[in-house]
């Protein structure tokens, strides 16, 4: 039998401050309200955390809350490479002159970090913020939700059985649903463990 064409037609939302799971960052993400709205005092605010806490959502969320309001952003700042660290630095500099504010993101905290000296010594000048993952329970909620954003059903029992048994991440969290809502709709079938097991299969999670 022909396998069910499937199309992509859910999306993933785009990241908005609203959207974000807040869990234990509640002063983060009212600090990147304030930055968005250009009412934060400190001209710097770098925030980081693991792949998968949610850093570069919500750097996206408030350079897009900011919408033309004196902003600059810079992900991943450990991969910038000898100019963009320069340009990095003179934007920080530029910003404590005139008000504006510089918002950065890396992996771990400024003075770990394998740039020039001067650029970590100003990434720390100002607020510097972990992002807190989300707790199991969090998680949970959150992969709840946005199945329901899908149009999905799926079980309490599903879900646990992932946060146990597959990396915890809500990215690959996330690319675990697509799989299942792929399998779902190939199959005719609802997500159900055993359907689960079978998706996971020779997967690398």
């Amino acid at each position: 039998m022909a396998q069910q064409l499937v199309l992509a037609i859910s999306p993933p939302p785009e990241p908005t401050l609203e959207n974000f799971v807040v869990g234990a960052n509640a002063e983060l993400l009212a600090r990147l309200r304030d930055a968005a709205a250009g009412e934060m005092r400190e001209s710097v605010l770098y925030m980081w955390g693991e792949p998968g806490s949610g850093r570069s959502h919500l750097l996206q969320a408030t350079v897009r809350a900011a919408a033309n309001r004196s902003l600059c952003a810079a992900d991943d700042v450990d991969r910038l490479d000898d100019e963009a660290q320069i340009e990095l630095f003179n934007r920080i500099n530029e910003a404590r002159e005139t008000g504006a504010c510089v918002l950065a993101a890396g992996p771990c905290p400024p003075a770990q970090l394998a740039l020039r000296e001067d650029l970590r010594s100003r990434l720390g000048w100002g607020l510097v913020y972990q992002v807190q993952p989300l707790s199991d329970a969090g998680k949970a909620i959150t992969l709840r939700a946005e199945a329901e954003r899908r149009g999905l059903r799926i079980t309490d029992e599903v879900i646990w059985y992932l946060l146990n048994h597959v990396r915890r991440d809500l990215p690959s969290l996330f690319a675990i649903l697509d799989e299942l809502d792929r399998k779902s709709l190939e199959r005719h079938r609802p997500i159900t463990l055993p359907l689960v097991r079978e998706s996971l299969r020779g997967l690398d999670i």
